[in-house]
């Protein structure tokens, strides 16, 4: 078996919170870090997701800000059903979450990470076509591990979020798209 101890190297591109209102928690974040400013998408819709092997809904929604070179993600699950965020937390607790890193091939990392002994908890597929994953590092990072592909969609709201960053005045803290 490969050395759990020595994961692959993958850039940290987002680091996220469950909080109980995503709202909320960007304006005490954007004053805490000078994060932001956040754009909000509510009750994220998916074409698909699997949790633990299990079909399941997994509604949530999320602000996006950027925090330095890394983007933030605020995210508050809509529903009471299995998700990532359900095998850390209970409803109403909070607390990081994620990281998220770009990869070449959600497949071959799920794959490395299985035989490292930390599995896939969910997949799923966004509506705007990005497919990601939660790899469960819990035990060696003290988070899961999110991963996708950067197709042009995810690269281009990476693009955005960052580039109202670098213009910020810190007025507006919450942006819709």
């Amino acid at each position: 078996m490969p050395d759990s101890n020595n994961l692959p190297q993958y850039n940290p591109v987002q680091i996220a919170y469950l909080v109980k209102d995503i709202k909320e928690s960007a304006r005490r974040m954007s004053s805490a870090t000078g994060a932001g400013p956040f754009y909000v998408i509510e009750n994220i819709e998916l074409e698909w997701c699997e949790h633990r092997n299990t079909a399941c809904d997994f509604v949530h929604s999320s602000a996006y800000g950027q925090w330095g070179d890394v983007m933030m993600e605020l995210v508050q699950q809509e529903d009471a059903g299995p998700s990532p965020f359900r095998d850390m937390y209970e409803p109403g607790e909070q607390g990081i979450h994620h990281v998220a890193c770009f990869v070449d091939s959600i497949d071959e990392t799920i794959g490395l990470y299985d035989a490292l002994g930390y599995p896939l908890a969910t997949r799923a597929k966004a509506k705007v076509g990005t497919e990601f994953a939660f790899l469960d590092t819990n035990k060696i990072l003290g988070h899961m591990l999110e991963i996708y592909v950067p197709d042009e969609t995810l690269l281009g709201f990476y693009g955005l979020v960052k580039d109202a960053s670098l213009k910020w005045d810190g007025s507006n803290i919450l942006r819709s798209i």
